[in-house]
């Protein structure tokens, strides 16, 4: 085979036809180009307009994703068609391909349709703390197929979005205020009554607990080997970890100061001796 005749012969149709639709051409790279300039510049000043409106920024991404990318095909058919490209067979071979794409990829078009589910409904959002699919972490990144999740040790957890709309969602602090359930335990022959007013006086001194609703303090259980007091106070969402932790400590040294024990868990052992085991039977 003579290459270079063959590469002559493809040399002269490539320039036949640039003489021939060359500007065709141009026009179209430009339409392709600006188009797509201007496909960034319509979905950026959208998601802009919608942010200033105060739409939660998940809404907004996904939305300006999807008018860009409206855009962008409708400037690619634009371009096709000024090169003479037939585009109602561009678009039929385009949904077959789709078709087709959609049937290998359909674990990842669960995905994606759970994307949208979770953008549209917005049970969660950039920042929250959750629990999805048996993880926990800070909401960082939700795109339309995972959402990233980053832990308190700082691992990055990612997860398929259709784990996470056909399993339990739980949005930690989806609300802004949250109840602790704080359990202390007091020996039996404790004051109780000195016990509950330290730990109420404890509750009080903290400056971020909610007085409405009223923290309840009660006795839940008579333990094994302690009576069990339920302390259950509210706060704001963000202050309660540092609450909790600084409570506990607190009301451990408030309860030993006053002389009220917190009991280890205890078992009574009695040891019969052989001797009385004779006895009792009558030998």
């Amino acid at each position: 085979m003579d290459y270079a005749r063959l590469m002559e012969e493809y040399g002269d149709m490539i320039i036949v036809w640039l003489a021939r639709n060359g500007t065709n051409l141009l026009v179209a790279l430009v339409i392709a180009f600006a188009g797509a300039w201007l496909c960034g510049r319509v979905a950026n000043l959208v998601r802009k307009g919608m942010e200033l409106r105060g739409i939660d920024r998940l809404l907004t991404g996904f939305i300006r994703n999807v008018i860009y990318y409206v855009l962008l095909v409708a400037v690619l058919i634009a371009a096709a068609g000024q090169l003479g490209i037939d585009t109602t067979s561009f678009l039929a071979l385009l949904g077959s391909m789709g078709l087709a794409v959609g049937l290998a990829i359909k674990d990842n078009l669960a995905n994606f349709s759970s994307g949208i589910m979770l953008i549209l409904f917005r049970p969660f959002t950039l920042g929250d703390y959750v629990t999805v699919a048996g993880v926990s972490g800070t909401v960082d990144k939700l795109s339309l197929s995972t959402t990233l999740l980053l832990t308190p040790d700082n691992q990055r957890i990612i997860v398929p979005n259709s784990k996470i709309m056909s399993d339990v969602i739980v949005n930690v602090t989806g609300n802004p205020t949250r109840r602790m359930d704080l359990t202390f335990g007091v020996g039996y022959g404790d004051d109780l009554a000195l016990a509950k007013k330290v730990i109420e006086d404890v509750v009080r001194a903290q400056p971020e607990l909610l007085t409405e609703p009223p923290c309840t303090i009660a006795v839940a259980e008579l333990g094994d080997s302690s009576v069990n007091l339920v302390v259950r106070p509210w706060v704001a969402t963000a202050d309660y970890w540092t609450v909790r932790f600084r409570l506990i400590e607190e009301v451990k040294k408030a309860l030993d100061a006053n002389g009220i024990s917190i009991p280890y868990p205890q078992r009574d052992v009695h040891i019969v001796q052989a001797a009385d085991q004779a006895a009792g039977h009558g030998v």
